[in-house]
């Protein structure tokens, strides 16, 4: 074909036209001597055009036709522009298979295969593909016999003569063929091995299931036993042999390339298992040892090969097992763990490409469908399939399942499949990567019949499936809940109370019956209100299912609704804002205490729907409400109870922000730096008392004396207020201190400045709905003994002739904090050489300070707490790590300026920073204060109580191992992790704190 320089053929044209991307390239091939006697025939060109490659189709064509012998080109070329069916089934194989496209051109007869277009032929099962592969006598005939079969399923596959779900089944039936085939030529092989055993090929996955893909593991699991006389032990290793060398024979590649991978992991204990055991070792193993997900695996086992009396006894024996999988002790964590690994261990920049495991991929229908199967196939035989999509059918029909959402599951599922199909079926790989060249969508989107514009088609097209699945994988669980105590149409099918209860059980609900009135109470009726709860629960309950106490989260969410249901935002916030609903889900769920301070003013709620909400307010700004507050308020009480409002609120603000960070959401994974967790409670705990203070401190001056107070009054926190290391349950650990003012006499202003610190205390402990501030000056001069308030001349007198190193110590985490700054300031300035002495501590204060630590450890450990769980006072705990980075304050304070901080981290850090301490060390220790920190804000935000050792009550140590970070069923790796790690920190104190080091 020749044409004028700068013009462009007709050809070219019409191959542009027919969906050539490659014209030229196109146009070249078709010059070939090879195709002379079709080049000009309109059907080709159109057929290719038909092709989801045009251009792949032609190559391969060509291909075929070169490598054919001379008197079979003709006859394949004849016939393809004669006979429909083979056109359309070659070249739609070639233009979607480039593997089968080298299959054919080593085998170029091959294409013969596909000339037959009897009624047999078009739905062939088992018996067929046996037939189709007989003549295999070795490994490669068995390979190129197997890739014959495949062509012509391809073809029909292509062209639509068959469906996803048949292609799939068929898929398994020539697995099922080809396992047969590789264990008859393993028999052959070695017929001593087979004369002394009997053994049983068992499907697993996909293939039991009879819902294969092209190319995936084929997963088997192996019974053997001993033929009559035959010794058991010489049995097991011939039976072994023969499924060895079988695997082999299917994975193994050679010249003819490989079928697919045997994989017998599933078997029990894995890899590290014997490869075949006997029906009763299997029996004892999964009686005895066997996971969930386990028993979830031989949902789809069934027997495909060698000794079949032999497989169906397997099944038969292992199916009550599978279906009584639901009623073992450890059924709802073993849930919760399959439930949180279905998105585990994908690499991130593959997650958004992931078919199969990626959010919305085929997993998470394959998953759902599996749990609700072992939750109800207990008392419903109808559930009991291996199919994906017929099981499915059957939740749909027994009201499992609603049925407009299971019409779009299956649906989602079969496109979802046949993407997965037509990519694999490309190169015959195993993956289940979206591909990104722009190529190769574009032959995919064409393949699934997307022409206009496949690329964009086939894109929106995934995007609106995985989205359906997405939604829907926690909906199916949960909708059928509110379905089997909800008004629903005439006709419409739904869960019975039992079977609502059942699985109400099955996802971790302690009380089924009152969650179901619950849910009752929640969505009946036909109100707006009832219309957006039911729309919101079943996100909600699966939410609630992840936590450590899914009952009180959902009680929490009943109370809640019940106090703000009728004002106008509160469900429109739950509806519209993402992130509240889950956030509120995380909250109720999660202990006592944040729903205890929201339930007081629940309209708090708001907070979780505000992006900036979660955020602690800085002290400064904290001060500026509250003393607001106080200048509208009409007396000192009624002012005081305002500002314990607002840090009711702000309390609940920061146990919402750290819970929501410990267990972080959807599209925000948990913090990993659990130290910058317990400063940020630390510190806006710290500043919200602080600010308190402040308040309450303004409030009772301005009651009595107006707007100055006889003397200057400031309060100075000790301790961890002091420190900025508060924890939820602390109290705020204060000195008082004072100076009169000018013309003042010490007596007036001693009366004034008592009588102050007498009504804050009381005004802040009044009972009232808010939590009461517990204001603690015990750590004063003389201690209880000692006046509660004293001038500065005081303080420097009692400091200068009778203070104690202990009381120098306690002075390391003084800080002002609320009233006179600039008296603050002037009370540090007299305490900084009694913390930092000239020269660091003399041997003698060393020993004291070692002498009184030893006592502590004897004397103040509660009768029968273990050492070794106490986070406050046993080894390797607060009171270790502090003591032992105080005694190097008090040593090298004076000479690096670093020291000269009252919060632990900090000093922990100028020390290693000043060579003070290896910096390993003190990374033991800083991990061991933050855990022993964060023990003990779990304890309170569970329990709604302080405590210093974690709870004996399983549900409430269970939810301080989530807020730790820990997965369902690993309490008992929690509890180890702390000792291995407070251990290590205790080992560093004997060094540093009790030895010579420092």
């Amino acid at each position: 074909m020749t044409t004028a320089p700068g013009r462009r053929s007709s050809t070219f044209t019409r191959l542009l036209r027919h969906g050539f991307t490659d014209p030229s390239a196109a146009e070249q091939l078709l010059d070939l001597d090879a195709l002379a006697s079709v080049r000009s025939d309109p059907v080709l060109l159109e057929a290719l055009g038909a092709t989801a490659d045009p251009d792949l189709a032609l190559r391969g064509l060509v291909r075929i036709v070169e490598a054919g012998e001379e008197g079979e080109r003709q006859v394949l070329l004849d016939t393809l522009v004669t006979a429909k069916p083979l056109r359309d089934r070659l070249l739609g194989v070639l233009g979607a298979s480039e593997a089968l496209g080298d299959h054919l051109a080593r085998h170029p007869r091959d294409w013969q295969a596909l000339v037959t277009y009897e009624s047999a032929d078009l739905h062939p099962g088992v018996a067929e593909f046996e037939q189709g592969l007989a003549d295999a006598v070795d490994p490669d005939s068995l390979r190129v016999a197997y890739r014959r079969c495949l062509l012509t399923l391809a073809a029909r596959d292509v062209c639509g003569t068959t469906g996803l779900a048949q292609t799939a089944a068929e898929l398994a039936d020539l697995a099922t063929a080809t396992l047969r085939a590789a264990l008859a030529i393993a028999r052959t092989a070695a017929p001593e091995d087979a004369a002394q055993c009997r053994l049983a090929v068992v499907a697993m996955g996909k293939c039991g299931g009879r819902e294969l893909n092209y190319i995936s593991d084929v997963d088997v699991i192996f019974v053997g036993e001993a033929r009559e006389g035959v010794d058991e032990t010489k049995a097991m290793q011939a039976a072994t042999r023969l499924a060895a060398h079988m695997m082999r024979i299917c994975s193994d590649t050679t010249v003819e390339g490989t079928i697919w991978e045997v994989d017998a992991n599933l078997r029990p204990e894995g890899r590290n298992g014997p490869l075949v055991r006997t029906l009763s070792s299997h029996l004892a193993y999964y009686q005895r040892w066997a996971k969930t997900w386990e028993f979830q695996a031989l949902l789809k086992a069934r027997a495909v090969a060698g000794d079949p009396e032999l497989g169906a006894e397997y099944v038969d024996a292992v199916s009550p097992l599978v279906w009584g999988a639901a009623d073992r002790e450890n059924f709802v964590p073993d849930v919760q763990k399959m439930r949180r690994r279905v998105v585990d261990n994908i690499p991130a920049d593959r997650i958004e490409r992931e078919l199969k495991l990626g959010p919305g991929g085929l997993r998470d229908v394959e998953f759902a469908v599996q749990l609700l199967q072992l939750v109800h196939g207990r008392s419903d035989a109808s559930l009991h399939s291996g199919s994906t999509l017929e099981a499915l059918r059957a939740l749909a029909e027994g009201g499992y399942v609603g049925r407009a959402d299971a019409a779009q599951l299956d649906e989602a599922y079969r496109f979802l499949r046949s993407m997965e199909h037509r990519i694999q079926l490309y190169r015959l790989r195993r993956t289940h990567l979206v591909p990104e060249d722009e190529a190769d969508l574009r032959r995919l989107g064409r393949s699934l019949g997307m022409r206009t514009d496949p690329v964009a088609e086939l894109n929106k097209a995934w995007k609106r499936h995985a989205s359906v699945v997405r939604r829907l994988h926690e909906k199916i669980f949960y909708r059928p809940l509110l379905d089997a105590v909800a008004q629903l149409a005439p006709g419409e099918s739904r869960l019975s109370a039992k079977a609502a209860a059942i699985r109400l059980e099955a996802l971790g609900y302690a009380d089924p019956a009152a969650a179901l009135r619950h849910l009752e109470a929640l969505s009946s009726g036909v109100t707006r209100k009832a219309a957006i709860q039911r729309t919101l629960l079943p996100v909600l309950l699966g939410w609630f299912a992840d936590s450590a106490d899914p009952d009180a989260g959902l009680l929490g969410f009943r109370k809640v609704s019940d106090a703000l249901g009728k004002t106008p935002w509160y469900l429109r916030l739950l509806r519209d804002e993402g992130a509240a609903a889950e956030n509120l889900a995380r909250v109720l769920s999660a202990g006592r205490l944040a729903p205890d301070l929201l339930m007081r003013a629940p309209e708090a709620v708001a907070i979780l729907g505000d992006p900036e909400g979660l955020k602690p307010r800085t002290r400064e700004h904290l001060e500026q409400e509250v003393l607001a507050a106080v200048g509208r308020a009409g007396d000192a009480e009624s002012a005081v109870a305002v500002v314990r409002g607002v840090r009711r609120r702000e309390l609940f603000r920061t146990t919402a922000a750290d819970l929501i960070g410990s267990y972080g959401t959807e599209d925000s994974p948990a913090e990993q730096d659990h130290g910058a967790l317990v400063d940020r409670v630390g510190s806006a705990v710290t500043d919200l008392n602080a600010a308190t203070i402040a308040g309450a401190l303004r409030a009772v001056v301005r009651e009595r004396w107006g707007d100055t107070l006889p003397t200057r009054f400031a309060v100075i926190g000790m301790g961890r207020f002091g420190g900025h290391e508060l924890s939820y349950g602390s109290d705020a650990d204060v000195l008082f201190v004072h100076q009169p003012r000018e013309g003042v006499s010490d007596e007036e202003a001693g009366r004034a400045a008592n009588a102050v610190v007498g009504e804050m205390r009381r005004l802040l402990q009044l009972p009232t709905a808010d939590p009461p501030l517990l204001i603690d000056a015990d750590l004063r001069p003389e201690g209880r003994t000692g006046p509660m308030v004293r001038t500065l001349k005081s303080y420097e007198a009692y400091y200068r002739r009778w203070s104690l190193v202990w009381e120098s110590q306690a002075l390391l985490r003084a800080e002002h904090m609320a009233g006179d700054a600039e008296l603050g300031r002037a009370f540090a300035e007299l305490v900084d050489p009694l913390r930092y002495p000239m020269e660091g501590l003399g041997e003698d204060a060393v020993r004291e300070i070692r002498r009184l630590k030893a006592r502590m450890e004897s004397e103040r450990m509660p009768r029968g707490a273990d050492p070794t769980l106490h986070a406050k006072l046993g080894r390797g705990g607060l009171s270790d790590v502090e003591w032992t980075v105080q005694l190097i304050q008090m040593r090298h304070g004076w000479a690096e300026p670093g020291l000269r901080t009252t919060r632990t981290r900090e000093a922990l850090a100028a020390a290693c920073a000043a060579g003070l301490i290896p910096a390993e060390e003190a990374q033991t220790l800083d991990e061991a204060w933050v855990l022993a920190a964060r023990v003990r804000n779990a304890v309170m935000l569970v329990r709604g109580r302080p405590g210093d050792t974690f709870p004996s009550d399983a549900r409430e140590l269970a939810a301080v191992g989530r807020y730790l970070g820990y997965e369902p069923g690993h309490v008992g790796d929690m509890l180890d992790d702390y000792r291995r790690i407070t251990r290590r920190a205790r080992a560093v104190v004997e060094e540093r704190f009790y030895g010579a080091a420092g």
